[in-house]
């Protein structure tokens, strides 16, 4: 079988953004990672494309190799009208919990545009009350629009990197394996060594794991 070329794979997606900037005109893809790890902060991107100057092989960042997520994340940056990236902290998903934060991540990511869109798209089933700019949810709109397509790539590899500081930090919880998610080893590395700052109590707490003494 022969395998699709980067245009190929984009244009589906490129198709649906062309519909939506024809009625809209500008408008922003926004995306997360990172709502499910035990530790480090959710990541959110925004993202205005340019039409003019398109990305190929943008799709949902889970689709991609992490050498091709790398490559992608830098041309996006460099091609990209206006993107905005926003890290929410621990602090504040065990204090507003993880909706709420991922909710307020968005919603600064969208209004610190330098450019100010018409309207918003955001993936999933739904997108913050408060935001001052018109905004739509798209399921799936990670694999449907290329300007979703293009957050959720700056997001995941923005987080990725993140996770990967952290490592260098502390070692003995092997992050770089697991980037915080939680897995059989991450569980086992927790009882092991405890818990430090940048993780989400309220996660362990609802989980059941929380060593003694912390």
């Amino acid at each position: 079988m022969k395998r699709r070329s980067d245009e190929e794979i984009s244009a589906p997606l490129y198709e649906y953004d062309a519909a939506i900037r024809a009625q809209y005109g500008f408008f922003a893809g926004v995306d997360e990672a990172g709502r499910g790890p035990l530790c480090g902060p959710v990541c959110v991107a925004a993202c205005i494309l340019d039409p003019e100057n398109p990305v190929y092989g943008i799709n949902d960042s889970k689709k991609l190799t992490e050498k091709k997520r790398e490559a992608l994340f830098d041309e996006i940056k460099e091609k990209a009208l206006a993107y905005q990236i926003i890290f929410v902290g621990p602090e504040i998903i065990d204090r507003d919990n993880i909706l709420n934060a991922t909710m307020s991540g968005m919603k600064q990511a969208a209004e610190g545009l330098d450019i100010v869109p018409n309207l918003v798209l955001v993936d999933g089933n739904r997108v913050p009350g408060d935001l001052e700019i018109p905004a739509q949810p798209v399921v799936k709109g990670d694999a449907t629009s290329a300007s979703i397509g293009a957050a959720s790539i700056l997001a995941k590899v923005s987080r990725d990197r993140y996770m990967m500081e952290l490592d260098r930090q502390y070692p003995q919880y092997q992050l770089a394996k697991h980037k915080g998610y939680p897995t059989k080893l991450h569980y086992e590395l927790i009882e092991q060594y405890g818990i430090q700052p940048f993780y989400r109590r309220s996660f362990l707490k609802k989980q059941g794991y929380w060593p003694e003494g912390q």
